[in-house]
């Protein structure tokens, strides 16, 4: 008897935010190029950007454990601007040895241990061309001062499952980001009190 077939990853969230992220992405990107993900996860969000950008080829990844669903969300219809899922752990030497034209990332930075982001903006400043787009997704706050009593809550629940996770700094961020050639340009609200973060690689 053939096995069942394991449910699609699935989240609400992405689900929710997908939307306004794709807003935002239509305002700040050309009309096409090259984009990497970082942290793919269940799917929704590159098969809805890719649909919505035609013009752009997506280059999904995750870490190894994530690909098995991500594959099987992709699989299930024919996208013609998006490539094959890569294994991607930031922290590691297995970076795309191709230049993008932007990246971008959701709901990382907070669940990543510290070094592990400074490893993804070194990263990112490497594949990055010049005058490419990072976008990253998520909740943050600016030297401590959270700006929604429920990020501070999130916080202390993210401390509370693992110490290293937490919600980001945006000043932090833009400092490090400065050491790879990314400066920051904008930044976008969001619903749920998440913003996106832009930075351009200008040198």
């Amino acid at each position: 008897m053939k096995a069942p077939a394991r449910p699609l990853p699935y989240s609400a969230a992405a689900e929710r935010n997908r939307e306004p992220i794709l807003q935002v992405l239509q305002e700040i990107l050309p009309a096409a190029g090259r984009i990497l993900e970082i942290g793919s996860g269940s799917g929704q969000h590159v098969e809805h950007f890719a649909r919505a950008l035609p013009g752009w080829i997506w280059q999904p990844s995750d870490l190894p454990e994530a690909l098995p669903g991500l594959k099987a969300r992709l699989a299930l219809e024919v996208h013609a601007n998006i490539l094959p899922p890569l294994t991607l752990d930031v922290t590691k030497d297995d970076w795309p040895k191709t230049t993008f034209d932007a990246v971008f990332s959701a709901n990382t930075a907070h669940i990543m241990p510290w070094t592990a982001v400074l490893a993804m903006l070194a990263g990112i400043g490497r594949i990055l061309g010049p005058g490419g787009l990072f976008a990253l997704y998520g909740p943050f706050h600016d030297g401590g001062q959270h700006d929604a009593p429920s990020n501070i809550e999130f916080d202390a629940w993210l401390k509370a499952r693992a110490p290293q996770m937490g919600v980001r700094d945006a000043v932090a961020l833009a400092a490090e980001a400065r050491c790879h050639g990314l400066d920051k340009t904008g930044q976008w609200a969001m619903p749920a009190n998440n913003r996106i973060l832009i930075f351009q690689k200008t040198h």
